[in-house]
């Protein structure tokens, strides 16, 4: 099997960004900025095919990259990620351990205080808990999503209308396709501290936010989903904002995000 790493970036060069993420794999790197270009490079034995976007939008450089994806596995990643040495070894060993899996959620370590997630052992991800992996642990079978004809919401995401989700309703269109998601306790990297793109605090519009993505993720169920993510979360999360009123402010965006 072969491997590419599928890069989002903002504002960067593919050698300065490949030794800065300790890229040791073919990867596919879409940067956002302010011109349209296009450069191969030769890294460490490696090709990095290099793509320059003028237009805002995560899901969208997503997209560009998968797209253009050629190899059987594509490994998703962000300009903050670090891998670990052997990575793209321990992604294809995992595929081949389990030929059965369309997808497999692997172990990142986020940075203290964002840590969503983590994998401790193996097991099957179902609708009703995939909305906690970040789109940097997703690794796919690349002709499995062509073939299901799978893309990034182009609504969620970092310059996108509402601020971040498009990881999980990926997740949750690979498994309406009917494809087999599993997450495995392999890690393959950590998370370079960095000022969040998106998250800035959780006031108004972080719930708001919230209700529009539980309406796409869950449907009739997205009400009695937000109360249960409340709950579990409102030491953390509604110290400024009491978790009633967050309540509402979710409620409120998921009606007005059509249930």
């Amino acid at each position: 099997m072969t491997l590419q790493l599928l890069v989002a970036a903002m504002n960067r060069k593919p050698r300065e960004l490949a030794e800065e993420m300790q890229i040791d794999s073919d990867a596919i790197i879409v940067s956002q900025g302010e011109y349209y270009g296009y450069e191969e490079v030769e890294w460490q034995g490696h090709t990095l095919r290099f793509f320059a976007m003028a237009e805002r939008g995560v899901g969208l450089s997503r997209n560009h990259s998968l797209l253009r994806a050629g190899a059987d596995i594509s490994l998703f990643a962000d300009e903050d990620i670090i891998y670990e040495p052997g990575y793209e070894k321990a992604v294809l060993e995992a595929f081949s351990a389990h030929p059965e899996a369309d997808m497999l959620l692997f172990h990142v370590q986020a940075m203290p205080g964002r840590e969503t997630y983590r994998n401790d052992s193996f097991g099957r991800v179902h609708w009703y808990n995939c909305g906690r992996y970040p789109t940097y642990s997703f690794a796919v079978r690349t002709e499995r999503i062509h073939q299901k004809n799978i893309t990034f919401s182009l609504l969620f995401g970092g310059g996108a209308k509402y601020s971040n989700g498009e990881d999980s309703l990926f997740i949750r269109d690979c498994l309406k396709a009917g494809l087999k998601v599993f997450k495995v306790p392999v890690t393959i990297g950590h998370e370079r501290e960095r000022e969040s793109t998106w998250f800035t605090g959780y006031n108004t519009k972080f719930f708001y936010d919230r209700g529009v993505l539980y309406r796409y993720l869950y449907g009739v169920l997205a009400k009695p989903m937000a109360l249960r993510f409340l709950l579990a979360h409102r030491e953390e999360m509604c110290r400024e904002i009491p978790w009633k009123k967050a309540y509402t402010i979710m409620r409120q965006g998921i009606r007005d995000g059509g249930v």
